[in-house]
């Protein structure tokens, strides 16, 4: 009999929280033969970027996953045997009682953030008693290192991205309605939050001795974007120039096409957890923007990743990167940092090859919380 698990998600105020939801809960269908129902509390967001979404229907079956609206007058339903809380949202207060009211209560796991800080390894893992219910919860942190989750990577991944070859990226370039890349020009993907310092960086690539070709999903950062070149709100399809510098601003990208995006480009500027992650496994250099939190504790995360990242590098290549990726998230000059990092371009394709290497050692994540809900109820 299959098992069958529950994934909760709330979208805040970002498609992270979604898109990884929703990867995670293919993987456990496609590779781990389990039913799963993915509840969603914003069925209009997810659509964003699964456009096979019905806003209208509360269920409905898509790629194996049963997905479901999660309305705020929750019916009592027969909880699944593995239930996921996906960073810390709350359950329903009918299902917990449902869970309670179980013979045998299910694995109930609550997936917190991603974070390469330390004290995560004490607490991976980690039952939690509900204070009035026979009823356990896990924390459980997707991580870098060993004694953490690990990543999300589906198998297909990593050899489609091998795979994707110059024919591959010309025909990409081409179904985007663009020209292929020109000899010698560098090709960039811009993805960020709204106070990342855009107008420095566009400012240290109009100067550039290269051309540089920026593609930018549409609705992402386009006012700061039109701001810059002095022009109106900028939509998908336009292309703006100054220099050797050419923004082209593209569609919101589905996370297939957004994945070959990755892998195309020489360097991606990422955001969050999700396109952080997918970066990582493109095998480029990159640049991360975190989730600004408050009393500015994602600066403690950032470092966290910083020196975990940069650990195996050389002094001149660790010290580009900590140089950009602070200015990026507001602690630097960009004009100063990005010839630096620009430089260290090629070095830093090749060191990715040694962090995925570095990574693979650990698992993925869904196997890892398949053998771990297993374990559980042995």
């Amino acid at each position: 009999m299959k098992l069958r698990w529950d994934i909760f998600c709330t979208i805040i105020d970002n498609l992270g929280d979604v898109a990884f939801s929703w990867r995670l809960a293919r993987q456990l269908v496609n590779e781990h033969g389990l039913e799963v129902r993915l509840w969603v509390d914003d069925l209009a967001i997810f659509s964003q970027i699964e456009s096979a979404i019905d806003v209208d229907e509360d269920q409905q079956w898509l790629q194996g996953v049963e997905i479901c609206y999660w309305r705020k007058s929750f019916a009592r339903i027969e909880p699944a045997d593995v239930v996921i809380e996906t960073f810390a949202c709350t359950l329903p207060d009918n299902y917990i009682l449902a869970m309670a009211d179980l013979p045998l209560q299910p694995v109930w796991i609550n997936l917190e953030y991603l974070t390469a800080e330390n004290w995560t390894l004490d607490c991976h893992c980690l039952p939690s008693f509900h204070p009035h219910l026979p009823l356990k919860k896990y924390f459980f942190f997707p991580g870098f290192v060993e004694g953490t989750g690990g990543l999300l990577l589906e198998k297909n991944l990593l050899p489609s991205r091998i795979a994707f070859n110059n024919i591959s990226q010309d025909i990409f370039w081409q179904e985007l309605g663009l020209q292929s890349r020109r000899q010698g020009e560098l090709c960039i993907s811009l993805f960020c939050y709204d106070d990342a310092p855009i107008e420095e960086l566009l400012s240290a690539w109009v100067i550039s001795d290269v051309p540089i070709r920026v593609l930018v999903p549409q609705h992402s950062v386009n006012n700061a974007i039109g701001i810059f070149f002095g022009v109106d709100l900028p939509t998908a399809g336009q292309v703006l120039q100054s220099g050797k510098l050419k923004v082209c601003i593209i569609p919101f990208l589905e996370e297939g096409t957004y994945e070959q995006l990755l892998w195309a480009c020489d360097i991606n500027f990422v955001r969050g957890e999700g396109s952080f992650v997918r970066a990582q496994w493109a095998e480029r250099a990159f640049v991360w923007n975190i989730y600004p939190q408050a009393e500015q504790t994602h600066r403690l995360k950032l470092e966290a990743f910083l020196n975990l990242y940069t650990e195996r590098m050389p002094p001149e290549m660790s010290a580009a990167v900590f140089s950009l990726w602070n200015a990026w998230n507001g602690n630097g000059q960009m004009a100063n940092a990005w010839p630096i990092f620009a430089a260290q371009m090629s070095a830093l394709t090749e060191y990715g090859n040694n962090w995925i290497r570095q990574l693979l050692p650990i698992g993925d994540l869904a196997s890892n919380l398949v053998k771990f809900s297993r374990k559980d109820q042995i």
